[in-house]
């Protein structure tokens, strides 16, 4: 073994004290990249005017913490209204893409199914072109879906990206459960319900969660398909409000302008309420985030 580590070429052996030193700082750098300005985000969130104002903008300690500004966004108003729309689409559309995906991904993993090919040559050819911005508009528009809330689920009810990751995963099932349910008479129905989901918890888990993000982070179909603001979902509320510095009053928070916060507390507070779910939900899925991922992609 003493011979074989001699032998190691240079750039193989163990890394010089320097080396070390020199990827610490550039780990701890990186580090401080991410957590500073979220942090910054955070305590600005919760800072007093005072502290607004003398800090300049966003506040990295605060000394007089308060919920001010998310008690003033959760007390009714725009961004209320946007939350709640929000949670909407994405709990109700992450459940329709889920099961369709489901479905589609189950008949193509199949190889007696009617059209299994053609249907599945069309799912490939929508990873390499999109139909674009403008057909897509008039698609939504020729169904009626324009200022509809359906409009933000339907026209992308199902990613192809998806179902070739699901339906890699179905196949690579053991074949003999299957034909031992169908010798006992169980249809493709049952044995979809009853086999083939209990064992794909870590991929459905995974796919789940990708529609779930999709659905929470979308703003720029809202933004082409929904002319009422009072439709908006969280994400286009953050991006008018936040993005474009555009000053939030007290009708759209519904609060008195005694008790305004601070516009950059309330920007702020905005953003975190814009992150949090996505953090609470993705530790539930992390256990079964890189199998369900990695066993899904392996073959196809």
């Amino acid at each position: 073994m003493s011979n074989a580590l001699k032998n190691r070429p240079v750039w193989m052996g163990r890394p010089s004290i320097l080396a070390r030193a020199g990827r610490g700082i550039v780990l701890g750098i990186a580090c401080l990249a991410v957590i500073v300005p979220f942090v910054a985000v955070i305590m600005t969130s919760i800072a007093s005017q005072r502290e607004v104002s003398a800090a300049g903008g966003f506040v990295l300690f605060t000394t007089d913490p308060t919920l001010a500004a998310y008690r003033a966004v959760l007390s009714g108003g725009v961004v209320t209204r946007a939350l709640l729309v929000s949670i909407g689409v994405t709990v109700i559309g992450t459940i329709l893409s889920v099961v369709c995906t489901i479905m589609l991904a189950y008949a193509l993993s199949r190889p007696g199914t009617l059209l299994h090919k053609p249907i599945l040559l069309l799912t490939l050819f929508t990873l390499l072109f999109s139909p674009g911005m403008i057909p897509m508009y008039l698609i939504v528009r020729q169904l009626g879906l324009i200022d509809n809330l359906a409009a933000l689920i339907l026209p992308v009810l199902i990613n192809a990206f998806n179902v070739i990751v699901m339906r890699s995963f179905f196949l690579e099932l053991p074949g003999e459960l299957i034909e031992s349910a169908k010798i006992d008479g169980a249809g493709e129905l049952r044995i979809l319900t009853t086999i083939v989901v209990p064992l794909s918890k870590a991929v459905i888990a995974v796919v789940s969660l990708f529609y779930a993000v999709a659905y929470w982070n979308a703003f720029f179909s809202a933004l082409l398909y929904l002319p009422s603001p009072e439709k908006w979902p969280l994400q286009l509320v953050l991006r008018t409000f936040v993005v474009n510095q555009t000053p939030l009053g007290t009708d759209q928070l519904a609060v008195g302008a005694e008790t305004m916060p601070p516009q950059t507390s309330i920007q702020m507070a905005i953003l975190m309420i814009s992150i949090v779910p996505i953090l609470i939900v993705y530790p539930f899925i992390q256990k079964h985030f890189s199998k369900g991922l990695m066993i899904g992609a392996v073959k196809g």
